[in-house]
C-alpha cells in the first residue's frame, strides 16, 4: 500500500509546476494548461485524503468531480476567451494584450 505522504508529495510537486507555469508563461494556452496542472493536483489531495482519512463514505469523491467540472468549465471559458482575443488582436502573448487600449 502506498502511503500518504508520496501522494502529498506528488500533488505538491504538480502543484508546484503548474504555478510555475501560470506565473512564467507569456502564452495564455500554457497558461490555462498550468491552471489545470493546479487543479489535477488538488484532485489528488482530495482523494487521497478521502482514501486515508474515510474510505467508507463518498465525500472525497465528490469534491474530485466537482474540481473536475470546474475545471472542465474554466477551460471551456478560458479557451473561448483565449480564441476571441486571438480573433481581434491576433495574438495569444498576455502582456501584449491589452483591452483598454486601441
Amino acid at each position: 500500500m502506498v502511503p500518504l505522504w508520496f501522494y502529498l508529495v506528488v500533488s505538491a510537486a504538480l502543484f508546484a509546476i503548474g504555478a510555475y507555469g501560470a506565473l512564467a508563461r507569456r502564452n495564455a494556452i500554457a497558461i490555462v494548461m498550468s491552471v489545470e496542472l493546479m487543479l489535477n493536483a488538488a484532485n489528488i489531495n482530495l482523494v487521497a485524503f478521502w482514501r486515508y482519512l474515510n474510505p467508507f463514505e463518498i465525500n472525497g469523491q465528490i469534491f474530485a468531480a466537482f474540481v473536475f467540472i470546474v475545471a472542465a468549465a474554466e477551460a471551456a471559458v478560458g479557451l473561448a476567451l483565449i480564441i476571441s482575443i486571438y480573433r481581434s488582436r491576433q495574438t495569444v502573448i498576455v502582456e501584449d494584450v491589452n483591452m483598454l487600449k486601441w
